[in-house]
């Protein structure tokens, strides 16, 4: 199986595809931002020219400009079609016609094209005469190395190098797609009113919202007990690479900062990044103070801005310690010095302590980077080569930043040195995080020129020290402020052109030092950044300086799942934006040139991109992260120095060289957030059946509660009805001893009789002046009559006459009686006593 796949590898017929599996574009970078998603225009209108093929996952405002048939992607053995459009080289499948992912890349990801020949050994029974190979190598930014295979004895390679070479390397701005894309539908908010609306929370004043108004009038002074919002570089005039709103301390005049300005190199005097809201300790950046050769030179202006920086709130007494974290390895600092930088010395800033971080320049990352690169092509499972890679053919892992039984390898690796560049950052910033945080102390971050190691250092300290920082928002807001307003040359770092000048200067825009009314300090001018650079350096100002911090933050996000809010893939997809060029964030080298070409205004805003993509889905988007909570980290992040072991990021760095690797991730995650969706839904469910529970226990006591009071009030009528039934026959027997009808009225008007054997008819009805509180009302009514006694009494005679005249019911005869019982009284009667009272 191997020896066919080698085989295969050196033959391009056109209708020869390989076994291997396939990275089709749901597995790769298209995927990943969903670009084939986007209102993508009508062939007829993206493709201008009609010889071309006719694509359909063209983006809007993207045309063919040359395309080859019948091309072999050497790394994978596949054939398909090789597409150069004005945004990207996009490699078809043949059979399927899918964007193969690893051949798919964005032209200004491209960092280098080479055509190579390679020698075909022809098979022992074939003729001695050997063939030559037609191969094109594109090395990307983005560390893949991918290398085409061409028919002989066409010109598809030279055309597809020609139109590579045209449109990978603009001479102007206005050539990069991100200017006729139509992403104009991803606007946002000036990034002048963002940056100036964290200003404003940074000092306590969250409630004023910042707008253009308010920046054209400069009415955005504002201040708190310690710093302000100054104007002082509203034209950019102390510092072209510095915003236009600088927070300041507040006992520091605009002539003292002016003044200090001519100390640092290019200007970029002390400012403050983040300031403490409760201990009023800051964060602050700047560049190199310009002492001299003899490292003797001193500013009475700027030792007082720094001196500033470390007062107290509240009119505490004494000032914070200063901590002066110089990037650099001490012995390019002292080197600095033959150039007219340098460092500070402690004797001159009172209360101060030097240290240096040893970071490496610019040069020695992008070398590390490039080794990077070239040890993961040959270890990988998509080897460029196509033959010699050491994990095409085994099931041997990745794993932990080492390789499985690979151990003559792994030093090759480690000779990269990318993953100790890697560390130096995150010990430096969590230096930095610790005394600020641990000891309340104040620190003035800079390396040479203030723009590479020092927005790697605080920006990075920023993501320790507030948790605003690591969610979508503040990370938005922390890049924008100290990456792209304190002026990191993008442009530059990225190889990319920064205005539209002439050809004299097509790549870049000299950035000069300070410009104003006053003179530069001397030797200003010839600062570098790195001492004695070589010819090669200093033609290449590219670096991977950027890419390294979000490599930073990944390991931050490793060593603590739980305090971010995005995820891995959100930070793989932001590097793709930002080398893509197809929005203008990145744009330029500093706020000045962004806002003379009109960047905001001109092109697409990469946040409102993937904020547009995140909405697709909700909180169940890759972008987010599961295990994100909020409440668990809402302090400092201060990892020990045991934690800060950095390791491959497997997203990234094996996503081209081992994709299975870089998939076995992704699958994880995928499993983690099916598991996190279910986990929620029984979690809803859990919380439904709680509440309910809770209903019916409350309904429960509710309705104990009532058969308790009912239960009461049972017992209470039963007893009262006993005592109703006692009294009542007591009163009966009372009564009918007088010979009377007996009526018992209810509170609810119900009569009951008690009958006797008079014959006359007694006539019941209730009492006019009954309580209504009563439970029980008798009315007693008689009729006259002559011989009302002679049925009971014993003393009547034959003839209808009574023998005892004089008795006293005769007295009765003609009375009518309506009474209230009074149950006590009647009970008490016996027939000795008078019954009734009569007037």
């Amino acid at each position: 199986m191997a020896a066919s796949r080698t085989r295969r590898s050196t033959s391009y017929r056109g209708g020869d595809t390989s076994d291997s599996d396939t990275m089709e574009s749901s597995a790769g970078w298209d995927d990943a931002l969903d670009w084939l998603k986007l209102e993508h225009q009508s062939v007829s209108r993206s493709v201008s020219l009609p010889r071309h093929g006719n694509y359909k996952c063209l983006l809007e405002g993207e045309r063919v400009l040359a395309e080859g048939h019948g091309v072999v992607l050497v790394n994978t053995d596949e054939a398909g079609t090789l597409v150069v459009t004005n945004f990207r080289l996009m490699f078809l499948s043949e059979g399927t016609q899918n964007t193969v992912a690893l051949g798919t890349i964005p032209l200004a990801t491209i960092e280098k094209l080479s055509k190579l020949v390679a020698k075909n050994q022809s098979a022992p029974r074939q003729s001695e005469k050997s063939t030559s190979r037609r191969l094109l190598q594109v090395i990307g930014k983005d560390l893949r190395i991918v290398v085409f295979g061409f028919r002989p004895r066409t010109k598809q390679r030279r055309v597809i190098y020609d139109a590579l070479q045209r449109s990978s390397k603009p001479l102007r701005i206005w050539d990069l797609f991100a200017f006729s894309c139509g992403s104009l539908k991803f606007s946002n908010t000036n990034p002048k009113v963002r940056l100036l609306n964290e200003y404003f929370r940074l000092l306590g004043k969250g409630s004023y919202g910042a707008t253009m108004n308010i920046i054209d009038k400069e009415s955005y002074m504002k201040s708190n007990e310690l710093w302000r919002i100054s104007n002082v570089n509203s034209s950019y005039s102390i510092c072209q690479t510095y915003p236009f709103a600088l927070v300041l301390p507040k006992s520091v005049s605009d002539d003292e900062v002016i003044q200090a300005s001519t100390f640092r190199a290019r200007g970029r005097l002390p400012v403050i990044s983040w300031c403490h809201p409760v201990s009023g300790a800051v964060l602050a950046r700047s560049s190199q103070p310009l002492v001299g050769l003899m490292m003797n030179l001193r500013s009475n202006a700027d030792e007082k801005l720094v001196a500033a920086l470390c007062t107290r709130p509240g009119g505490a007494r004494g000032r914070r310690k200063l901590y002066i974290a110089d990037a650099r390895p001490r012995k390019n600092a002292l080197a600095n010095g033959a150039m007219g930088g340098g460092s500070e010395s402690s004797s001159n800033y009172f209360q101060s302590e030097v240290v240096f971080l040893g970071i490496d320049n610019i040069h020695a990352m992008r070398e590390s980077l490039s080794r990077l690169r070239d040890y993961l092509d040959t270890h990988g499972t998509t080897s460029s080569d196509g033959m010699s890679s050491f994990l095409r053919h085994g099931g041997w892992t990745w794993g932990g930043g080492n390789l499985s039984s690979m151990s003559a390898s792994v030093s090759a690796f480690g000779d990269s040195g990318w993953l100790t560049h890697v560390q130096s950052v995150l010990t430096g910033a969590a230096w930095i995080a610790g005394h600020v945080a641990l000891e309340s102390a104040s620190v003035l971050v800079h390396c040479s020129d203030g723009w590479d190691r020092t927005s790697q250092l605080v920006a990075l300290a920023n993501l320790l020290l507030d948790p605003y920082y690591r969610t979508f928002t503040g990370f938005q807001v922390l890049i924008e402020k100290d990456w792209l307003a304190f002026g990191h040359p993008f442009a530059d770092r990225m190889g990319i052109p920064t205005t539209s000048g002439s050809s004299k200067m097509p790549f870049e825009l000299t950035r000069q030092a300070s410009v104003g009314s006053f003179p530069p300090s001397p030797g200003r001018q010839s600062v570098g950044s790195s001492p004695a650079p070589s010819a090669s350096h200093a033609q290449n100002n590219c670096s991977p300086i950027f890419l390294q911090w979000i490599d930073c933050v990944s390991q931050l996000l490793r060593i603590y799942p739980f305090a971010f809010e995005f995820s891995s893939a959100f930070l793989v997809d932001l590097l793709d934006c930002m080398m893509s060029c197809r929005f203008g964030n990145f744009f330029c080298n500093s706020e000045r040139e962004r806002q003379q070409i009109g960047i905001a205004e001109a092109c697409g805003c990469m946040w409102a991109y993937l904020a547009d993509v995140r909405s697709s889905q909700g909180r169940s988007h890759g972008h987010y992260n599961l295990f994100y909570d909020q409440l668990k980290h809402d302090g400092p992040l201060l990892p020990p120095a045991a934690a800060l072991a950095p390791t491959l990021w497997p997203q990234f760095h094996l996503r081209w060289a081992c994709p299975s690797e870089a998939q076995a991730d992704d699958e994880l995650e995928d499993r983690c957030k099916q598991m996190s969706l279910r986990f929620n839904e029984l979690h809803k469910a859990k919380e439904v059946a709680e509440k309910k529970a809770a209903d019916m226990t409350s309904a429960f006591e509710s309705l104990s509660v009532e058969l308790r009071h009912e239960k009461q009030l049972s017992s209470s009528s039963i007893a009262l009805a006993k005592r109703a039934s006692k009294e009542s026959a007591a009163i009966r027997r009372a009564i009918q001893s007088l010979g009377c009808n007996v009526h018992f009225a209810s509170g609810g008007g119900g009569d009951i009789e008690t009958g006797s054997p008079l014959d006359d008819r007694l006539t019941s009805r209730e009492s006019n002046g009954q309580n209504d509180e009563s439970d029980l009302s008798v009315s007693i009514s008689m009729v006259a009559d002559e011989n009302i006694c002679e049925t009971l009494c014993p003393l009547r005679t034959r003839e209808g006459g009574c023998k005892w005249p004089d008795a006293g019911c005769a007295q009765l005869g003609s009375q009518f009686l309506g009474l209230k019982a009074n149950y006590d009284a009647f009970d008490k009667l016996s027939i000795y006593d008078s019954y009734f009272q009569t007037d």
